[in-house]
């Protein structure tokens, strides 16, 4: 790890509040009757309730929603032993991505003992506490013992992450592998290099589904584990999968193998071991961050190979994100008592069958990969794939249900699904698939205020991180002297001034005075013009010498946005220009409009931002639900306002006929189903509510937007500038880091999208 990449890890998990977690209250407690209710002595109801029926700790309590993330750090990925305290960050994230894909709220646990006894004698007695226990960072071979045993004495889902998740998740894998090379898992010859925690649960799980143990050999750190080895009958684990075939070496093993199976270590095969392999061979290298053998040197040696490996820069990684969130939502879900054999294979069979499915054109954006389908360059899902909580959790719970560890049932299945997805907000991971599909392809981007200390680190980020490869607009000194002062790298990359680039002005000025001469520009003063930092960006970018722009973290809007539109301009498909912000919340993703822009549109202005706005809104994969805002519901209320907005609505529904929309209509009830299926069943946004807000002026908007993020803990993305002929972005004054970064992904996807 760099030392600069170390340096932000460390802000990162240091800045605001330390760590990654928080305990947020569900109920208020603003009057002395909440506080009456929350604790004495209104608790001791429900305290007698579970005294009486321990049950109800699920109708009472967040124990239901509850998993302890719990590690003594013996065995933290690529650190090793380094304790239970040095291992917290590592729990804490393992909670934030149980509550992004699931949910699920966590407590994470670090408990200060190597002895398998005492550990397992702590996390028996909080069985209470949870509703499911994630075992992680475990060492072998005491996490077979302390997962045994707990799973033995506890009554609720557990299951030891580090062994199952990538069992499962390869196994998927596997399944579809075997099917497009055309060959019986009962009859493929299996290595596995590696006999740790995952490398033994993966092997059990190929024999589940089929595997013969005797077709599997296994390698650990001492070589082809042989039956005739001294005192391995002692290890019955390793013992399982000991051979007697004569074999001793990795390269013995290989020849005439049909899969191999790496949890080892980084470079331990080259291009001749895998010659020898079967034909169509199945290879999951699996380390990380080295595979054992180099991707690019796999598929050179052996076209026909069918590769995995844990990385997100190849095809098919094996990331077991993919399964345990939606595991325990489901064990959970129906309070199973375990997580059983048959709820590990539901959730592999529930993988492999979405991975053959039509891909969501959401995804394919994501992954900036329009050719993604089911074949060897896609054997299992996408980690932002929306489906996967709706497809593995039901799996799980029926499995359950079915294999009787479940003390609930679901009877409406449908609904359950959909309450899954509300649950987490199945568009949540909007932006961090815009930065994920801006990575595939990234552009040349001009920042205008380079000499801002925050759009320089902005600008190391994205160039670090592969986003965009940024082009500076400063004082040069200046510009570098910033650099210097934050310790930045960003060697490579242009530094322009506009004052000195004589030629380049006199060439942009003379574009600017053509495209201008009959709106007051002269040859001489759109020369003058191009000293102005965001004028020579805008012509940068339209004439061909950047691929988008950023602007306005240090000048107001309107400064930074006549640049663009006398430069730029609207889109030939566009009648109006609007801004538009991204508003997220725990549960869900809202799309803001217009925010930035116009002041005080009439009816058919509205039309047209209703159109842009829900055009952006699907080629993000996600169908628009428009609200057209105002302060009266349906006529309730008179005035100009609501008859603008009931005026701009009916002529939206006939302009687009298949767009669900609805005004005039108060934000509280266009968001609110429950209101509307009460007192206005007609609503087109009944049944779903509106994730599409149309304001009916500026000042609503910038407003609510802004109210949210300072008061209502939502995070804002944007402005996105809406209507454009070309990627043209345009910052709040001030912005921060954060919102420049997401900014700069969302003009790139732009750029990719009106190239393509």
């Amino acid at each position: 790890m760099s030392k600069k990449l170390k340096k932000e890890a460390l802000a990162y998990h240091e800045m605001g509040q330390p760590g990654k977690i928080e305990v947020v209250p569900t109920k208020p407690l603003t009057t002395q009757l909440d506080l009456a209710l929350a604790y004495s002595p209104g608790v001791a109801e429900p305290c007698l309730e579970i005294e009486k029926n321990p049950g109800d700790s699920y109708r009472y309590t967040s124990r239901g929603n509850l998993v302890g993330v719990i590690s003594n750090g013996t065995a933290v990925l690529g650190l090793g032993n380094i304790g239970a305290l040095a291992s917290k960050p590592v729990m804490e994230g393992k909670g934030v991505l149980f509550k992004k894909f699931a949910g699920i709220d966590v407590f994470d646990i670090e408990i200060d003992t190597e002895d398998p006894d005492e550990f397992i004698r702590i996390v028996k007695s909080l069985e209470p506490t949870f509703g499911g226990i994630n075992l992680e960072d475990i060492k072998a071979p005491e996490s077979f013992k302390i997962e045994e045993v707990l799973k033995k004495e506890m009554n609720i889902p557990l299951m030891h992450d580090d062994q199952h998740g990538t069992a499962i998740i390869s196994a998927a894998g596997l399944i579809n592998a075997l099917e497009l090379a055309e060959k019986r898992i009962d009859e493929v010859k299996i290595v596995v290099s590696g006999a740790g925690g995952s490398a033994i649960a993966s092997s059990k799980l190929y024999v589940a589904l089929g595997a013969k143990e005797e077709n599997i050999v296994m390698l650990d750190s001492k070589g082809v584990i042989r039956k005739d080895r001294p005192g391995i009958e002692n290890d019955p684990m390793k013992f399982q999968f000991a051979t007697d075939r004569d074999i001793t070496t990795l390269e013995e093993a290989l020849t005439g193998a049909d899969v191999f199976l790496g949890l080892s270590r980084g470079n331990i095969m080259g291009a001749d071991e895998v010659m020898t392999m079967a034909d169509k061979p199945i290879i999951f290298a699996l380390a990380n961050p080295t595979p054992e053998i180099a991707y690019d040197v796999a598929v050179a040696a052996r076209p026909d190979a069918i590769i995995a490996t844990g990385r997100s820069d190849y095809p098919n990684q094996v990331n077991n994100v993919l399964g345990f969130p939606y595991i325990f939502r489901g064990a959970m879900d129906v309070r199973a008592t375990s997580i059983n054999e048959e709820m590990k294979l539901a959730s592999v069979h529930a993988l492999a069958e979405l991975a053959k499915l039509p891909v969501p054109q959401s995804v394919k954006a994501a992954y900036n990969d329009n050719s993604l389908s089911f074949g060897p360059q896609y054997l299992i899902p996408k980690p932002f794939d929306p489906r996967l909580i709706s497809t593995v959790s039901p799996a799980v719970a029926k499995a359950a249900i079915e294999s009787g560890v479940a003390k609930d049932c679901i009877s409406d299945w449908d609904a359950y699904a959909k309450e899954l997805e509300a649950r987490i907000g199945i568009d949540q991971s909007i932006v961090t698939s815009m930065i994920t599909q801006a990575q595939k392809d990234p552009k040349r981007v001009v920042f205008t205020d380079a000499e801002s200390r925050v759009t320089l680190r902005a600008a190391e980020i994205v160039k670090a991180e592969g986003i965009a490869h940024p082009i500076l607009l400063g004082n040069r000194e200046r510009v570098n002297q910033l650099i210097e002062e934050e310790g930045l790298s960003l060697e490579g990359c242009p530094i322009i001034n506009p004052v000195e680039e004589k030629e380049a002005r006199a060439t942009y000025g003379a574009q600017l005075f053509e495209k201008r001469k009959r709106k007051g520009v002269t040859l001489k003063s759109g020369k003058r013009m191009m000293r102005d930092r965001n004028m020579y960006g805008c012509m940068m970018l339209e004439m061909g010498d950047a691929d988008a722009v950023i602007a306005g973290v240090t000048k107001d809007y309107p400064s930074s946005l006549n640049p663009a539109l006398q430069v730029i301009g609207k889109s030939p498909k566009s009648e109006k220009v609007a801004g538009m912000y991204i508003v997220t919340n725990k549960k869900q993703t809202y799309f803001f409009a217009d925010t930035t822009v116009n002041a005080n549109p009439s009816s058919d202005d509205l039309v047209d931002i209703i159109g842009i706005t829900a055009d952006y809104v699907k080629s993000l994969g996600i169908e628009p639900r428009v609200a057209v805002l105002s302060y009266s519901n349906f006529g309730s209320a008179k005035g100009n306002t609501p008859e603008k907005i009931a005026e701009a609505t009916q002529k939206a529904k006939d302009k687009y006929p298949d767009l669900v929309i609805d005004g005039d209509i108060q934000a509280n009830v266009a968001l609110n189903t429950k209101i509307q299926q009460e007192m206005y069943p007609f609503s087109e946004l009944s049944d779903k509510g509106a994730n599409t807000l149309i304001f009916p002026n500026l000042s609503s908007g910038n407003i609510a937007y802004k109210l949210l993020m300072e008061i209502g803990g939502a995070e804002a993305t944007g402005p996105i500038l809406l209507g454009m002929n070309k990627p043209v972005h345009i910052l709040q004054l001030g912005a921060s880091e954060r919102e420049i970064i997401n900014l700069t992904a969302i003009a790139v996807v732009d750029s990719q999208q009106k190239n393509h």
